[in-house]
């Protein structure tokens, strides 16, 4: 029982971990592509999440950069996620816009993956050597990333539903059965609970306010659902 109880707590705590995996531009990040690793390092002013590669010291290689070393982070005067560049010294005090997002679910604390919205490639700066904007073809991101817009159409097309909202107690969730992981966001983006799937969740210990639930499925598609707990 106890090895039970610690498999599951290892399996909880990677589905849990706030990163996203990256490969693509290989032309001028490497050949063949590397794959990175954002980590969460962080919320701006504006309740959106910041990730980081890491570890930030020019060990990771990269010949078109000199070294590849990438933030995701929100900007809030161009109302975008961008895809940066570091200059070369760790810092990003001044660093290369690679692509950039302004078509995704915005109000969102996470940054659209390749398949919400457009992923711009920054020809300026890129000379278009990453073959322009980000798709499922010619690029993979993965994890803690929008994969679905809100919206009355998708929620239809999915056919999942969360109820009641607004709750009280505990939300059901209907028409999802390969359910791994779900993650509850207060407005200011803060992740307030995390827990393996279940069909039946209980809230009755968050405050009253507006809240973002999203749920991870085993193949590591996300949706997310605003409601209100009372």
């Amino acid at each position: 029982m106890k090895i039970l109880y610690l498999l599951c707590l290892a399996m909880g705590s990677s589905a849990f971990t706030q990163t996203i995996t990256f490969s693509g531009c290989p032309n001028l990040f490497d050949s063949p592509p590397n794959t990175y690793v954002f980590n969460k390092t962080g919320v701006d002013a504006f309740s959106k999440n910041i990730y980081v590669t890491t570890p930030i010291d020019g060990a990771q290689d990269c010949s078109g950069l000199g070294t590849c070393e990438f933030k995701i982070q929100w900007n809030n005067t161009l109302t975008r996620w961008e895809f940066l560049g570091d200059e070369g010294n760790g810092t990003f005090t001044t660093p290369y816009l690679i692509y950039y997002n302004s078509t995704g679910n915005n109000s969102l604390p996470i940054p659209p993956g390749n398949s919400v919205g457009t992923w711009v490639e920054n020809t300026a700066m890129t000379n278009g050597q990453c073959g322009g904007n980000l798709t499922a073809v010619n690029s993979t991101m993965t994890g803690d990333v929008q994969n679905t817009t809100l919206g009355t159409s998708d929620l239809s097309k999915n056919k999942i539903q969360i109820f009641p909202n607004p709750v009280a107690d505990f939300i059901r969730i209907s028409g999802i059965d390969d359910g791994l992981s779900i993650q509850i966001y207060n407005i200011d983006g803060r992740l307030v609970k995390s827990e393996m799937f279940d069909s039946k969740i209980d809230v009755s210990q968050l405050i009253p306010g507006g809240y973002i639930l999203k749920i991870t499925t085993r193949n590591f598609q996300t949706h997310h659902f605003k409601f209100i707990k009372k």
